[in-house]
C-alpha cells in the first residue's frame, strides 16, 4: 500500500499489555479482543478513529499479538495497518518509542491506549494547531496520570499517579502530538538516561520533558471515557453502548424464550427455554439452554445450560452446566441456595 503522509495523522495503539486485571479471560485472549456490545474493545477504538478520518494505524502488539493482528487484518483490510512487537513490559513510553521508524515522517500522531474506549470529537482535535491531551474530571485522580492546567488552558505539569494530586483532571489515554520528531527524541532521552517511574518508561514523563522544553500542550475534554481493564467497568460499558444500539430485529430462532432489550445476539446462536436481557451481549455460535441471564457478556462458542447469571463475563468456548432442582416444599419452609 502506498502511503501519502502529507497532512496525515497516524494513530498509534498500544495493545501489548497482559491485562492482569481481567484474568482469567486474558490468559488465552488479549485484552483488546474482549467483546463489548457486539465487538472487541479495539473494534470500538478503530471505528471511532475511522470516523474521524484516520486511515493509517500502527499497533504495538506483544502478548497473544498474533490474535490482534489477525482480527485487524481481517476486519479492517481497507486501512493501512502496520504492527510493531514489544517483547517486554517496559511501559507505554518504551512501546511508543518502538514506532519511531514507522511514524517519524508524519506531521502528527494520535496515541490511543488499546484498553480505553473514549468518545470525543477527534476531528476537531486533529485539526488543532497545538498538541492536545484528552482529560476528564475524576473523583480520585491518584490512579491516573494527572494534568495541572493554567488559566490559558496550557498544561503546566503532568504527573503519573500522584500520591497527593493537585488536580482532578485525569489523562484518559488519548494524546495528539504535532511535535513528532521531538516526541521520539524525548523518548530516546528518557530511555538512554534510564528515567523509569515504577520500573517503567512512562509516556507521561516524556511529555512533561517536552513541556519543560517549551512545547505547548492544551487539554480537550472527552464526552465519555471507559477504561475497560476491569470487569465492573467492562459491564458498565457494555450496558451503555447497548443502550445506543438500534433494537435488534433479527434474532435467532428460539424456543420458549423471552428477550428483554437492549441486547446484542451474534450469528448462529441457539437459545431455548431462557430469559435473556437486559444488557446482555452474546457472541456468535453460542448455545443457551434453560438460562436467565442479565447484565452480562457471553463470549462466542460458549455453551451454558441451567444457569442464572447476572453481572457475569463468560469467555470464548466456555461450558457451564448448572444445577436443576426438583423440590417438594411443605408449609412455612424457607430454602436459600445462595
Amino acid at each position: 500500500m502506498i502511503i501519502n503522509q502529507e497532512a496525515k495523522t497516524v494513530a498509534i495503539i498500544p495493545v501489548a499489555g497482559i491485562g492482569s486485571r481481567l484474568r482469567p479471560h486474558t490468559h488465552t485472549q488479549p485484552k483488546a479482543l474482549v467483546p463489548v456490545a457486539g465487538k472487541p474493545i479495539i473494534g470500538h477504538i478503530v471505528d471511532h478513529l475511522k470516523k474521524a478520518g484516520v486511515t493509517d494505524f500502527i499497533y504495538i502488539i506483544g502478548y497473544l499479538g498474533d490474535k490482534v493482528e489477525r482480527y485487524i487484518t481481517t476486519h479492517y483490510s481497507d486501512l493501512n495497518n502496520r504492527f510493531v512487537i514489544q517483547t517486554s513490559g517496559k511501559g507505554t513510553g518504551h512501546a511508543i518509542h518502538l514506532c519511531k521508524n514507522l511514524a517519524h515522517d508524519y506531521p502528527s500522531v494520535l496515541i490511543v491506549l488499546g484498553d480505553t474506549i473514549v468518545e470525543s470529537n477527534l476531528q476537531v482535535v486533529i485539526a488543532s494547531e497545538s498538541s492536545m491531551l484528552g482529560v476528564k474530571k475524576v473523583d480520585d485522580p491518584r490512579m491516573f496520570g494527572v494534568a495541572e492546567v493554567g488559566e490559558d488552558n496550557n498544561i503546566q505539569k503532568l504527573i503519573e499517579k500522584p500520591p497527593i494530586p493537585k488536580s482532578n483532571l485525569a489523562l484518559v489515554g488519548v494524546y495528539f502530538i504535532k511535535e513528532v520528531e521531538q516526541l521520539f527524541e524525548t523518548l530516546q532521552y528518557i530511555i538512554d538516561h534510564d528515567m523509569r517511574n515504577q520500573d517503567e518508561y512512562h509516556l507521561t514523563d516524556a511529555l512533561m520533558l517536552m513541556i519543560q522544553n517549551g512545547v505547548i500542550f492544551k487539554t480537550f475534554n472527552v464526552d465519555n471515557w471507559f477504561d475497560c481493564g476491569k470487569k465492573d467497568i467492562l459491564l458498565q460499558t457494555n450496558a451503555l453502548l447497548l443502550n445506543r444500539l438500534e433494537k435488534q430485529t433479527t434474532l435467532p430462532d428460539s424456543d420458549n424464550t423471552v428477550i428483554i432489550h437492549p441486547v446484542h445476539i451474534g450469528k448462529d446462536v441457539k437459545i431455548t427455554h431462557s430469559v435473556i436481557g437486559p444488557y446482555v451481549s452474546v457472541g456468535d455460535n453460542t448455545i443457551l439452554d434453560s438460562c436467565i441471564i442479565k447484565n452480562s457478556i457471553i463470549g462466542p462458542y460458549a455453551h451454558i445450560e441451567n444457569a442464572v447469571l447476572k453481572e457475569t463475563v463468560v469467555g470464548n468456548d466456555a461450558h457451564l452446566k448448572g444445577l436443576v432442582y426438583t423440590l417438594n416444599l411443605g408449609d412455612s419452609t424457607e430454602i436459600n441456595f445462595s
